[in-house]
Parts: C-alpha cells; structure tokens; sequence
C-alpha cells in the first residue's frame, strides 16, 4: 500500500489524520525500526568479514521477480529444458546465516523481532539495512553468496532429485511481475521465462492433483488523486502464482530433506475442521455460490472470482478454513504431525530469510544434510525456541496488518459520509446488525438494522472515523439496489 501520495491543500488535514492513525498503531504496538548502536556495528562488521563461498555459479543467468521497489531480494531463479522432457531449476536463496553469527546481539535481536513487518507507510525490517538491503540482497549485477537449489523435474513437473550447495551466484536482471507476465503475454519473454510459465502451470496441476488449496486475493493499493483516498485492487498476475509454486517447490523438498534427516522444523497446519467446513458450506450457500460436494476446498478456492463481490466475500471468509498453522521441530524422529494441509505434502519455511526468522535455520540444516555432514549444532539447538518466536512474531504482524488496514478503509471512507452503497451481507448477528461487503471500493464493514446473510442491500455510510479505525453503515429501509461505487 502506498498512503504517502501528496493530497492537494484542501484534503491536507485528511492526510495528516491517516499518518497520526498509522503512527499510532505503530506505538500501541510497541514497533519500532531502529536497530541499536551495538546492533548496527555487529551488522557493519559482518558484512566486512564475509567470504565468498567457493562455488561458482555465476555463469547461470539468474533474475529476481519481485513487486516494484524492493530492495530485500530473497530469492533468484533461472530454469532449463533438460533434453528428456524435464527440466532443471536453480532456485538461489539469500546466504543470510553466513552474516548473523550465534550468541552475539545481532543474532538476538533478530530472535526478538522474527520477521519484517510490513505497514501501509513503512516496513519494521528483519535485519539491518546493510545486510537486508545491501550484502545479503540479491541485487542485479552483484556477486552473491548465495545457497542454491537445483531440482530436477520430469516432463509433468514431478520432482525427481534435489541438490543444495552454497555458492556464488549473480543475478542479471531486477524484473517485477507486471513486466514478466506483459514480456510472457507479448512472446517477448527469454526461454527461461517462459519455462517458469511451464513449470509453474505443472506444479499447478500437481497441487490441484495432492488437493492442495491457496487463495488469489486481490493486491489492494492505496492511492491519492488529489481530492481523495482510494483503494485499486487488481487480481494477482498469473506469474505470481507460477513464481510462488517454485517457492512451494523448495519448501517441500526443504521438508523432505529435513524429515529424511530427522532433524528440523516444519511449517504445519491441521486439515479444515469439520465445524469450520459445514460453517463455510452454509456460507457459500448463502451467497448465492454453493460449494459442491464432489469438489475439493482448493478447486472450488481458485473457482471463486474477484470480480462479484459476493465470491469476493467468499475468498476472504475462506481464511477459517486456514487455520492453526504453526512451526513444528523435531530432532531424532518425526513429528506427529507433518503435513502443511494447504500445500497437502510436508512443508517448510526457507526461501525468505532476509524477512523470516525460522528460514535462516532452516538452510543450513538443509545443506548440510543434503551433502551428508553433520547438522549445525547452533542451528539444532535454537530449534525448541522457534516456534514460539515465530508465534509471536506472526500475531504482531496480523496485528499491524489488521489495525493499519481498519485505518486505511476509514480513511478511504471518510470522504463519503452519508452516501449510499450496494452491499452483500456476508454475516449477521442475531438477525440484527451484521458484517457486509462493498462491491467497490472492497470494503468490509459493520452494519446496522435487519440483515439477512445472503442479501444485496443498499447502506449508508454513517462513520468512518479514522482516529479510531472504525467504519459504520445502516441498512436503507425500502430501497433498491442501486449502482452506488465511488469509482
């Protein structure tokens, strides 16, 4: 999201009242960005000490996909046709352990933050700016550290063999993904382009295959055309998916690595739960797109389109069936439970350690077991610990994430007190009063008045308070659905 467009004089104090909101979300939460003195030195001689790994591989021509403006890039891609059918992919990850050494103030206060948090106006970062944005970030035409995945896929995707090695890599280009997927439309794209298209569309077909399920929710932007807020959603670009199923790729074979060592720790959640399954059908009954017995949580997921409101609503209600996810370690046997029940295969985190904590674990013990040295004591030793810094780090983050949006929406809101809208009502409460969703901008919100699940109504706007984050509507007795969107 970007908040910061410069408003013209008249919606200036509207502007300053969004900035006070986000700031205070930022200091209930206690969050803050600035690294101690002794943080920033450690970060400083890090980056001074590194060595190269030996490995070199920067003859292959590697390119990071990412949103535009990023600077911390996790994760550089290039892929291959093998002569069999198959093909070859080389995944590189940022070398970040190699720059945070265990038992020093750096590796602490990383433990204490767990992941960059990301608001509207700003982002907390993982590490210091001179190892997340700078030595560690795989930014183009730089020579890397780098720990580098290579797979072997056979003709439907399937993986056939995993190797992992640290090794020098670098990257030749900075994509984003609305030029990638403009490049792969257009038929201008390089092969290796166009295979991750490939790659992905199997990869596709295998999680649908698994019955693994993922949500294509819109990316929302704020944005400022002088006299007021808006929000632009777009649905993500298929290369998004494709990119991520390379990603889904890594994390799988990171967790086979792992269990085949006995040692490390999984991304895991349970299956759906039977309550949360009959409450979503019901729902999606409701409104109006019933839920086929016969079709699996995942297929009837990526039939929903963001285009209706209604399976707009749908998409983001689909979340309780995502539930109780969590990071589970194991050392000297398997774990009860194993299975990510979204990606439907044992999982784990490791392609983003310059923004996730438990990936920087995670890497070298992958790396060592794939090339059958002894795991890492530091690294085995903080296992026990993981869980509940990540725990901690993820409520945190759901926190800001929830607060800044709440403030965002009011603010978006709060030029149109008054008006009417057409709604559904996603949920109601006792028959009266509820929670509907605008058609546009896509807005969730409280309402007043008699409500029935299911329905189209017509509501005005009668709050949108952005000091408090609060936004309320009430049900128009005896009024028609009308068109009645801001765009």
């Amino acid at each position: 999201m970007d908040p910061t467009s410069v408003p013209d004089r008249d919606n200036a104090g509207g502007q300053d009242e969004l900035a006070h909101s986000l700031a205070a979300v930022r200091t209930e939460l206690k969050l803050t960005g600035e690294f101690s003195d002794d943080v920033l030195r450690q970060a400083k001689e890090a980056v001074a000490g590194y060595a190269l790994p030996e490995p070199d591989l920067t003859r292959l021509p590697f390119v990071t996909i990412d949103p535009p403006g990023s600077t911390d890039l996790d994760q550089a891609v290039f892929i291959e046709r093998l002569q069999d059918s198959g093909y070859r992919v080389h995944y590189a990850i940022a070398d970040v352990p190699a720059f945070v050494q265990p038992r020093t103030v750096l590796d602490a206060e990383t433990r204490r933050r767990g992941q960059t948090i990301y608001a509207p106006d700003t982002r907390v970062p993982l590490h210091p700016e001179a190892i997340g944005e700078d030595a560690a970030s795989l930014l183009p035409h730089q020579i890397r550290g780098a720990y580098v995945w290579e797979f072997e896929l056979g003709g439907n995707g399937g993986l056939q063999g995993t190797k992992l090695q640290r090794a020098r890599i670098q990257s030749t280009a900075q994509l984003t993904y609305e030029e990638v997927q403009q490049d792969i439309d257009a038929g201008t794209a390089p092969e290796p382009l166009n295979l991750l298209k490939e790659v992905g569309q199997r990869r596709i077909d295998l999680e649908r295959s698994r019955g693994g399920a993922s949500l294509a929710l819109p990316e929302q932007d704020v944005a400022h055309d002088g006299r007021r807020y808006r929000i632009d959603a777009r649905p993500p670009f298929p290369v998004e998916d494709w990119n991520a199923q390379i990603s889904l790729l890594t994390g799988m074979a990171a967790a086979e690595l792992m269990l085949d060592g006995n040692v490390g720790i999984l991304r895991t959640m349970p299956p759906p739960h039977a309550d949360a399954v009959s409450e979503y059908r019901q729902r999606t009954i409701a409104l109006g797109h019933p839920w086929p017995d016969d079709m699996s949580h995942g297929e009837y997921l990526r039939s929903l389109a963001t285009s209706d409101p209604k399976q707009l609503a749908l998409m983001f209600a689909a979340a309780t069936l995502f539930r109780g996810a969590g990071y589970t370690p194991f050392d000297g046997g398997h774990p009860a439970e194993k299975t990510q029940a979204a990606v439907a295969a044992p999982y784990a985190h490791t392609t983003a350690p310059l923004r996730r904590l438990v990936d920087r674990f995670v890497l070298p013990i992958c790396e060592a077991i794939a090339n059958g040295r002894p795991v890492p004591e530091w690294a085995r030793k903080a296992l026990p610990e993981l869980p509940g810094l990540m725990s901690s780090s993820d409520q945190l983050a759901s926190r800001v994430e929830r607060e800044s949006l709440n403030a965002v929406e009011a603010a978006v809101m709060s030029n149109f007190i008054g008006q009417e809208f057409d709604c559904v009502v996603i949920s109601t409460r006792n028959g009266s009063g509820g929670t509907i969703q605008l058609k546009e901008p896509p807005v969730t919100a409280h309402c007043e008045g008699e409500l029935h699940t299911g329905s189209t109504i017509r509501a005005k706007l009668v709050r949108a308070d952005v000091e408090r984050r609060e936004i309320l509507f009430r049900a128009v007795e005896g009024t028609p659905p009308a068109n009645g969107d801001i765009s």
